[in-house]
């Protein structure tokens, strides 16, 4: 009865380690990961659109914050909800997720 106790405080500590370990640039991806993924419904899992909808991974960060920025203030037009969702992110979270789609492989 003790011993799976003890394996499962075992994987806890090591899991912790490891997050102490990557420091906090990891936790900021994970984050900016997880507000991305409101984005994955239309534009792919990680960005990799192969549908209407403009593929995000691998572009420019300057390209895609620029564009998340214009449709936040509402200079930039849209058939879609983009403006909605730009609304919703401060403006370091949308350069976290632009961050976030920049980094992503295109393939």
């Amino acid at each position: 009865m003790r011993r799976p106790i003890l394996a499962r405080l075992a994987l806890a500590s090591a899991a912790l380690a490891t997050v102490a370990w990557a420091g906090p640039a990891a936790a900021q991806d994970y984050q900016a990961r997880s507000w991305a993924a409101s984005c994955f419904a239309c534009h792919g899992t990680e960005g990799r659109s192969e549908g209407e909808f403009p593929a995000l991974a691998g572009k420019s960060k300057k390209d895609l914050l620029a564009a998340l920025q214009e449709f936040k203030a509402g200079t930039r037009k849209s058939a879609t909800i983009m403006h909605q969702h730009a609304k919703g992110y401060t403006d370091q979270q949308l350069e976290r997720i632009a961050t976030y789609f920049s980094q992503q492989s295109r393939r």
